[in-house]
């Protein structure tokens, strides 16, 4: 019995040592897709890394909110067509456009995306075919006093060899001011003016907010400020210029001379209509001889009494 027990208690040894040779060679083959999942703070891992990416903010242009571009460029060494996930505000309510193109400026091209609501963040997974593709959203942006704040905050979801920041100063605002400080101001051909910096390299996971202040008294967006006007009628053109209220002169000029000759017109109808009411109205209506004063009749040409000539 004593022997039976010794090689019993041999035997379940060996047993544990396989279990845990097992368990161990497990883990290792599981390792790498628990390394391919999502950390618990949501933020996505495996994504292509980026030559370059543009970060564009465009406050109260065309609505009354800010409109945030992304530009990213693929590496050169990417594998097409990449698989992205990327995050963005929940309170945007989602993208207003996605698209890709096959050169930098090229043509934008529509691109089919997937999205997911999870703390806070709307995670959008697409698949580019190129190297270049093209994300816009608009965020809430409060416009209920002339004192203004908005902050966009990149979430590091790719790494990125170079980041640039380009924002847009809005219409009729004033006492602007960014950060991270942006150096480069320019005026764009909208007659807006634009700053922006190079902010270098960017690991992955790594956060960039960017927070803009401005005072703004005006209502209307940018794109209702800049809206062209309804030329100056009152202005003289210059010398030689053809413009639209020298075409209105021409148009004037016309419309008098066919009212001119309408009125002409009508008198002469009306004459003639008087004429001809007055040989049919009878004798007391038509008068009488001057020579006489015989009453005429109606269609008579010469006095019936005396043979004077009738005017």
């Amino acid at each position: 019995m004593q022997h039976t027990i010794k090689r019993t208690g041999a035997g379940g040894a060996r047993a544990a040592l396989l279990s845990c040779l097992l368990m161990a060679v497990l883990a290792l083959m599981l390792l790498p897709a628990f390394a391919a999942g999502p950390s618990g703070r949501g933020a996505p891992l495996r994504n292509p890394h980026l030559a370059s990416m543009q970060i564009e903010i465009w406050p109260e242009f065309y609505r009354p909110a800010a409109l945030v571009i992304l530009r990213g460029v693929l590496a050169a060494d990417a594998k097409l067509p990449a698989d992205v996930t990327l995050r963005i505000a929940a309170s945007s309510g989602g993208p207003s456009a996605l698209a890709y193109s096959a050169t930098a400026g090229g043509n934008l091209l529509n691109l089919e995306h997937e999205q997911n609501v999870a703390n806070g963040f709307i995670t959008l997974r697409f698949k580019v075919p190129e190297r270049f593709f093209h994300v816009e959203f608009y965020d809430p942006l409060a416009t209920g006093t002339p004192e203004r704040s908005y902050t966009y905050v990149w979430p590091g979801d790719m790494a990125v060899n170079q980041l640039r920041v380009v924002v847009q100063e809005p219409a009729a605002a004033s006492n602007f001011s960014v950060q991270p400080n942006l150096d480069a101001t320019a005026s764009g051909q909208d007659g807006l003016r634009y700053r922006s910096a190079e902010l270098g390299a960017q690991v992955a996971g790594k956060q960039l907010p960017i927070k803009l202040r401005y005072t703004k008294s005006d209502a209307r967006t940018s794109a209702d400020i800049l809206r062209p006007q309804a030329p100056d009628m009152t202005k003289k053109p210059a010398s030689g210029a053809v413009t639209a209220g020298a075409s209105d002169e021409v148009t004037k000029g016309v419309l008098i001379f066919i009212l001119t000759v309408s009125l002409l017109i009508g008198i002469g109808t009306a004459v003639m209509w008087w004429r001809g009411r007055a040989r049919t109205a009878g004798p007391e209506a038509g008068g009488g001889c001057t020579k006489c004063g015989t009453p005429r009749a109606a269609g008579d040409r010469f006095c019936s009494k005396c043979g004077a000539r009738l005017k």
